[in-house]
């Protein structure tokens, strides 16, 4: 399942991923922080959603409520 998700409240605008039995798979950001998003998605390839959520949830960014890695679990959420 291909998941299209609209960030609120940080650099990057838009994520995208693919879901396959409950796995993180072709995870790209629209916008943000190049290398460090590049690196979220290498790490979190083929990892269960579950896990990934609960790793991501609540971290914030400088003085942001929320950061790219707290917007991909709250993607994850909706899966």
């Amino acid at each position: 399942m291909h998941k299209t998700y609209k960030t609120k409240g940080t650099c990057s605008v838009q994520i995208d991923f693919d879901v396959e039995d409950n796995k993180i798979y072709n995870l790209k950001f629209l916008g943000g922080c190049n290398g460090n998003l590049k690196g979220i998605a290498a790490l979190v390839e083929g990892q269960d959603i579950n896990t990934v959520k609960e790793k991501l949830k609540g971290i914030k960014c400088n003085m942001k409520e929320t950061s790219c890695p707290d917007q991909l679990s709250k993607a994850l959420e909706e899966v």
